[in-house]
């Protein structure tokens, strides 16, 4: 009997550098890749929040049912990517036993601070959920307990060796390595324009490039300046901060 293709889910939480490591799946070009399908369910079809700079498109599958059938449907003619949120699924997806067994999971991390500092600046009324770290977390500890493997890769790790960490993490997840996978030469993805705001590095970049001193300074500052603005983002941080360190106690470093 023929394996069925997979469908392999990178689990992110916002500004994680999750779109340029999609971009990379894009860019090995045997994989049909889709951009957070899940968040229809999260934010159009039972209308958690309104999610600022979001342009749905009107024939998307809106609730979770209709966007795991869609999954399902196109894993049918090939192999499917996706990077998604994990608190737009959880705690659904941890009641759906077949999905998860369907799907070859993976999880991406970046430092909490530099990811509140940037996700303040596009939307200030984020909530505690949508930070995503104790989302990820809880999924990740639900796979882990089914006996489901699930690598983590840290942001700063691939980004200072994208090469090793992601071809890391295609080993555990059974993908060839392709090594044009690293130079963007193609435009962004079409599905881009519905999120558009919310990526224009990654959609203006050649490819990944390492996290320098100046940088790290820099979002430090950032954070620190958001917080002064709002307070609440150092309870933000103080919540989630555990949840990433757990998480990266499991990373891949190549």
């Amino acid at each position: 009997m023929d394996r069925p293709n997979p469908i392999i889910v990178l689990w992110s939480h916002p500004r994680s550098m999750s779109t340029a490591t999609e971009r990379l799946m894009r860019e090995r070009g045997d994989l049909d890749c889709l951009h957070e399908p899940f968040m229809y369910d999260y934010y159009v079809h039972r209308q958690v929040r309104r999610f600022p700079h979001f342009e749905p498109q009107p024939d998307h599958p809106r609730s979770y049912d209709d966007i795991r059938a869609m999954l399902l449907d196109r894993a049918a003619a090939g192999p499917v990517f996706l990077k998604d949120m994990a608190y737009y699924v959880v705690p659904r997806i941890l009641e759906d036993p077949e999905l998860l067994q369907r799907m070859r999971h993976a999880f991406l991390i970046r430092d909490p601070a530099a990811a509140l500092a940037s996700y303040y600046r596009i939307d200030p009324d984020l909530t505690c959920e949508e930070v995503g770290l104790e989302a990820q977390w809880r999924l990740f500890r639900g796979l882990r307990d089914r006996g489901l493997d699930a690598p983590v890769v840290r942001a700063e790790d691939v980004r200072g060796a994208p090469e090793r960490v992601i071809g890391a993490l295609w080993q555990r997840l059974g993908l060839q390595y392709v090594a044009s996978a690293f130079d963007w030469s193609e435009a962004p993805p079409e599905d881009w324009a519905q999120v558009g705001d919310w990526h224009g590095q990654a959609e203006s970049s050649t490819g990944i490039k390492p996290v320098s001193e100046a940088e790290r300074a820099k979002k430090a500052r950032q954070f620190e300046e958001a917080a002064q603005t709002s307070p609440r983002l150092r309870d933000l941080l103080a919540h989630h901060q555990p949840f990433h360190d757990r998480l990266a106690a499991h990373a891949l470093t190549g």
